[in-house]
């Protein structure tokens, strides 16, 4: 039973995780690491399967660092903003309540990337 609850907030993490390198506001890589430590603790198959994924790419990066650089922490802020902004701007109605909670969503992203996401040296 507990592979199955493993597998499944898995499987959860790795669409949020992919959702949210389009989606403003919500992070990449915090999820795919919960995903990735779900499928060590359940299923070698679909931790190697993340792994070799095009969503690999943020894990390895992250274990290989440590964490994230400042640069990839400014760009991943500059571009939550900017997806934030254009977002509120162009495509929410002026009435609705999406004015309010994209912008919410997107400090906590961008809160989340400086605070919680530990800092990494740069590669040489």
């Amino acid at each position: 039973m507990k592979r199955i609850i493993y597998i499944s907030v898995g499987l959860l993490c790795v669409g949020l995780g992919a959702l949210g390198v389009i989606v403003p506001g919500l992070p990449t890589t915090p999820f795919l690491l919960l995903a990735s430590w779900c499928f060590y603790h359940s299923s070698q198959r679909l931790q190697d399967w993340l792994l070799k994924s095009w969503l690999g790419v943020y894990i390895r990066s992250y274990h290989r660092r440590g964490g994230m650089t400042f640069a990839q922490k400014a760009g991943a802020c500059s571009i939550m903003a900017a997806m934030v902004l254009l977002s509120v701007i162009f495509f929410i109605p002026k009435d609705s309540v999406a004015k309010i909670i994209v912008p919410i969503a997107g400090a906590a992203g961008i809160l989340t990337v400086i605070f919680a996401v530990p800092n990494a040296k740069e590669e040489d």
